[in-house]
Order: C-alpha cells, then structure tokens, then sequence
C-alpha cells in the first residue's frame, strides 16, 4: 500500500511526530492572525461599509460568517493548548480560512471584493509553519474553494466566465506563495539546524579551552575591557593569593596592581606582548596578549612567579644532585672493594704470578676510577661546542685509521664508506669522542671479523643534513633496554660507566645535531644527523 500512498499523505503522517516548541510558536501566531483579521474586517464594514464592497450581497451573512471566523480562531487557540497533531492542527486551520473566506467572498460579491487575497497569507504562514509539502495540499484546497465559488456566482447570478482567468491567476499565486513559504521554511530549518550545531560546537571547544588552561603551569587569566574576569585557572589563583576567581567579577580586589596595569594596556599607555614585573618582591611577572583587534575586545594575560619556579627548579636539581651522587657511590663502591681486598691479599704476600694478578686487578680499577671521574667531569663541565666545517672524508678516514691502531684492530675491521662526505659544522674534539664512543661499542659487541663495523656516510632526510651511520654485526640491543640506551649511569658492559651514550648525545645537542639508535634485522645501528657546512 505504502508506494501508491499520496506524498502528501506520507508528509501528513509522518509530520504527526515530536514537534519542536518554534512551530506550535508559529501556528499560535497564526491563529492570532486570523484573529486580528476578523476584527479588521468587522472594524472595515463598520466604519467603511459604505465605500467597500464587503457584505454587500448579503450583509448579514458576512456579519454572521465573520463573527464565525473569530469564534473559530479562539476555538484554535484551545485546541493549540494540547499540543497534539500538529499537521491535523495546521489542516484544520487553513481548511477554516477557506471555507470562511469563501462564504465572505459570497456575502460581498464574489471575485470582485478582493477577499480572496486573504488566502495569499494564510498559504504564506502556512508554508513557514509547516513541514514537507503539506502546504501545496492546502493551496490546493485554496484553489478548489474559489474555483466553486466562482462557479456558482457564474451559474446563479450571470457572472462574467471571463473572470476566470482571474481567479485561476489568484489561484497560481496560491501555489506560487505556498511553494515560496515551504521554500523559506526549509531554508530556516536548515540555518537553525546549523546554528544548533555551531553552539555545540562552540561550547565543546569552549570546554577543552577550559580544559587546556587548567592544565597550564603558568597562571591564565582572560578579562574583557573592562578588566572583569572571563576565565582563570587555578594556577593563576595560587600565584594572586590562593583566592577563588568568579567569572564576572572584577580583577581589581585579586591584584590591584595587575587591574591598573591592564587599565593603562587598554589605553593604549602600554605595550602590548611584553613582560611587565608586577611585584619585585617576589618576583610576579605578567605578560598580555589582545583577545581581538581591539583591546576594547580583552585580553590574555599570562602569569609567572618567577620565586616560585626558581624554588621548583632548585628541588628539581636537588633531587637529580641527589640521584645522581647516589648512582656514583654506587660505581664507585665495586672498584674500591677489588682494590681494597687485592691490597690485602697483596700485604700478605706470595708469589710473583699472584703479585702480578693482584696488581693488574689494583690497576685495572683504578683506570675505571680515574675514567669515571673524567666522564663526571667532562658532564658537569657542560663546555661550549666550538663548531667549524669539517671535510668529512679526510676525517673520517684519519680517524679510522688512529682507532683501528690504538684499539690493536686489523686494519680491514671497521668498513668505511664516505663516498658522500660534505663538509659538516661540529666540533672537532666533540666529534671525534662521539665517534669514540660509539665505535668502541660496536667493536665490544660485533663478531670480531673483519668488516664487522661499518662507518656509512648518507644523505639526511630533512634539507641540508648529513647522516654519519655507525653499524655493528652483533646480536642488537635488547627491547627493553632500548629505551634506557641514553640514560646515564645505565650499562651493560663490565666495567663500564654508563656515560659514554649520554655524553655523546649531549654533545651531539650542544653542535645541533641528533644521536639516535636504530634497530637492524642483524646487529645495531647508531645515527648521529647533523648540519652540512
């Protein structure tokens, strides 16, 4: 049944369900319309009856269908109060505007007393307040009530036919005003749909801003013009005085200094986007960006307190003192252990191969004494990279060949390819103990045969980079401790400090180049990245 169902049909059912509270709105002041109609055309037979045409078939009837038409409107302003059925509501009330219009076209005259214009604007309400294309239904209904109308003045009173070229135009305007208010009708809904959604959104974001200044470490604080709080975070709350600030209120009782300042801002007597020391005493600072164009519109102002960050700042160091003071005590206790108990075995005396072991094993830890208090100092030096362009190549090539000779290696074990070698911005001394301690790594850890260490020069991904790969055929580095590589004090070689990956990327920072570690399917890449000269 449904496919041979009238649209209009499925419109009228379907326009039966929830209504929102704008279109019963919208009908009301239809009806009050019809109201203020009837009472215009009663006031226009009263006191105009003589220069218009209204009533003048029939005057009674159109008193008696007018007073009608206004018990009707009240009768529609009852119904609206239940608020059910809002297309049957709708039909009601426009099949009554033509019925009543038609009658009132009779009793003054038919096409001729201009009344059936009152339908133009009953279709036009009609057409805003409804939805779907219920309102050619009912311009239809208009149409067919002043085409019978007509009619029967043509049979009964010798009408001109002619005038129906009249009333079919009055007829097309119907349609064309119903089918122009089902047009605007869509068109609002659709903008105030939009609008709906525009203010979720807005108030969505307005949330995660609230969100995102909370979290903020500085103080946050947005005022209007007129120097009243908009929002403010709990860090800025802390930093004027551990005080709850109210939205709307005044900045003036949290921080008189700060709203006299703003003040001077927004009359342009104070630059805008630069610090401004509030208070020496404790060292408050606040720096103010515009909410808008004008500062008429508010601003931003950021907050810091600079004791307090400086307070933070020396626990921080503290504690990393305290970690890092722990973490040599604990190096350092193992090697001054061996050489303790070996200088005791070595009081007691014995033969010269267990003197000989004794002294090796006294002098083996105080080397990783002596080159962990190098390490410690060479960290807390912290020294100045002097940066120069280096031709890669001839570098590279000398410093494999000092390597290869101090560390005993053949001179085929470490695999150089620095056919693409650009000049690079680096420190020389800085490059070469990165180089180092990045080469005596993957010797520890490669197959010991030759070519077992590869030292590649490639191309950086971003502009004007250079790659310097240091690759090892060994077994990698283990996955979860990939993470702790950098770490310093963190090692996994006998004997070792755990500061030679940490120093080297601290030194790769201080030339503005990276250190990073690169998992391979066999053994275990280091990349330094650095600038071209």
């Amino acid at each position: 049944m449904q496919p041979f169902m009238p649209r209009f049909v499925s419109e009228f059912y379907r326009g039966q369900a929830a209504v929102p509270d704008a279109f019963w709105w919208s009908l009301k002041l239809f009806n009050g319309y019809r109201l203020v109609a009837a009472l215009l055309l009663f006031a226009a037979v009263h006191f105009l009856g003589d220069f218009l045409q209204f009533g003048s078939r029939n005057l009674p009837l159109f008193l008696a269908v007018n007073a009608a038409y206004g018990t009707f409107g009240v009768a529609m302003f009852a119904l609206l109060q239940t608020r059910e059925r809002f297309n049957t509501q709708l039909i009601i009330q426009v099949a009554g505007d033509v019925c009543f219009v038609v009658l009132l076209m009779y009793a003054s005259g038919g096409l001729s007393s201009g009344l059936g214009l009152l339908l133009l604007i009953s279709l036009a309400m009609a057409g805003l307040v409804s939805r779907g294309r219920l309102t050619l239904f009912l311009a239809a209904l208009a149409t067919i009530g002043v085409l019978l109308e007509h009619g029967y003045e043509v049979i009964n009173f010798q009408e001109s036919p002619a005038q129906f070229a009249q009333a079919g135009l009055l007829c097309i305007a119907y349609f064309a005003i119903a089918a122009l208010g089902h047009i605007l009708a869509q068109r609002a809904m659709v903008s105030e749909e939009l609008a709906a959604q525009r203010a979720v959104d807005l108030a969505n974001l307005a949330q995660v801003n609230q969100l995102v200044i909370q979290d903020m470490d500085h103080g946050v604080v947005v005022v209007d013009g007129e120097g009243r709080v908009r929002q403010a975070n709990s860090a800025a709350e802390n930093i004027l005085g551990d005080q709850r600030m109210l939205p709307g209120a005044s900045l003036k009782p949290y921080s008189e200094t700060l709203f006299e300042w703003y003040r001077r801002w927004v009359s342009e007597t104070a630059p805008a986007g630069r610090d401004s020391l509030l208070d020496s005493s404790r060292g408050l600072h606040a720096r103010l960006v515009p909410a808008g164009p004008r500062r008429e519109a508010g601003a931003v102002i950021f907050l810091s307190d600079l004791d307090r960050i400086q307070a933070e700042a020396r626990q921080l160091k503290l504690a990393a003192l305290g970690r890092l003071t722990a973490n040599i005590a604990h190096e350092i206790r193992n090697p001054l252990g061996a050489i303790g108990h070996a200088a005791e075995l070595l009081a007691e005396g014995g033969d010269p191969a267990s003197t000989q072991r004794l002294t090796a094993i006294i002098r083996d830890n105080t080397r990783r004494l002596d080159r962990m208090v190098t390490d410690v100092q060479t960290l807390n030096r912290g020294e100045k990279a002097q940066r120069e362009a280096l031709a890669l190549k001839p570098y590279l090539q000398l410093f494999v060949e000092q390597f290869t000779e101090t560390e005993k290696l053949a001179h085929d074990f470490i695999a150089l390819d620095a056919a693409l070698a650009p000049n690079v911005l680096f420190d020389r001394d800085h490059l070469n103990q990165v180089l180092w301690n990045l080469c005596r790594n993957a010797v520890r850890h490669s197959s010991k045969r030759s070519g077992s260490v590869r030292v590649v020069v490639v191309p950086g991904v971003r502009r004007h980079t250079i790659r310097i790969q240091v690759d090892d055929d060994g077994d990698g580095v283990a996955v979860d401790a990939r993470g702790k590589l950098f770490e310093p004090f963190y090692t996994t070689a006998p004997g070792g400090t755990g500061l030679g990956l940490y120093l080297a990327r601290e030194m790769c920072e201080a030339n503005g180049a990276t250190l990073e570690y690169m998992p391979l399917p066999r053994g275990a890449r280091f990349v330094i990245v650095c600038e071209l000269g």
